[in-house]
């Protein structure tokens, strides 16, 4: 087992909208390695956020990578418009379109690192036909629409199979939901190299330590 380096994804869902720039600009100075942005459209999910206009809006506050969780559905017709906004990750789920191959290999043809999302109900064998052509697969440890919900604790055992299914690829296995210091232990120790956590990091005005401390937890090992 070698060591893998853990990163770390502030979801800006938990920042403060009414000064979202300078959020960014400041999780981005205090060690955040993505700048994880979710959306929704209020259909897929029960609530609604930022479209991609606000994405390029923000997008001048940092040089990490936009991580963007698209939980809209219809979702390729919004793919190229994230895409020209400033995204450099784009995540889609299975259930939001007709072909999810077709859909992964798309967002990667502009240019653009393609992720998979499995809800707490998607079982992981969904990635088997669709996994060459994914950067990412995100493991969500909560029903998404929400911040602040409870960690899923039977989401470890899908983590597990997940990094599994990964093996040697150079794909990420990332974890979003209720992530914080005594979860980020959990994940990473089933295989997770990328943490989202909203709550964790924007609890308080010291973003760097809370980052510091979600990284102090992760114990990355691949094999």
């Amino acid at each position: 087992m070698t060591k893998k380096t853990l990163k770390i994804a502030p979801s800006i869902l938990s920042a403060d909208f009414a000064r979202l720039g300078d959020e960014v600009q400041a999780i981005t100075k205090a060690g955040a390695d993505f700048i994880h942005v979710d959306v929704m459209d209020g259909h897929f999910v029960p609530n609604i956020t930022l479209g991609p206009s606000f994405v390029k809006a923000l997008r001048p506050f940092s040089d990490k990578p936009f991580d963007v969780h698209l939980m809209i559905s219809p979702v390729d017709f919004y793919i190229e418009d994230f895409a020209k906004s400033g995204a450099d990750i784009i995540t889609v789920h299975p259930e939001a379109g007709p072909h999810i191959h077709r859909t992964l290999n798309f967002i990667r043809s502009l240019g653009k690192k393609a992720g998979l999302a499995l809800n707490p109900g998607t079982p992981p064998d969904v990635i088997d036909c669709v996994i060459e052509s994914v950067d990412l697969i995100l493991v969500m440890t909560v029903n998404p629409g929400f911040g602040g919900q409870k960690f899923i604790p039977s989401m470890l055992e899908k983590i597990k199979r997940v990094r599994d299914k990964i093996g040697s690829r150079s794909i990420d296995l990332e974890v979003d939901g209720g992530i914080d210091s005594e979860t980020a232990k959990k994940v990473t120790e089933c295989g997770a190299n990328v943490l989202v956590a909203g709550t964790a990091i924007f609890k308080n005005a010291d973003y760097g330590k809370n980052i510091s401390l979600l990284r102090q937890a992760g114990i990355i090992h691949e094999n």
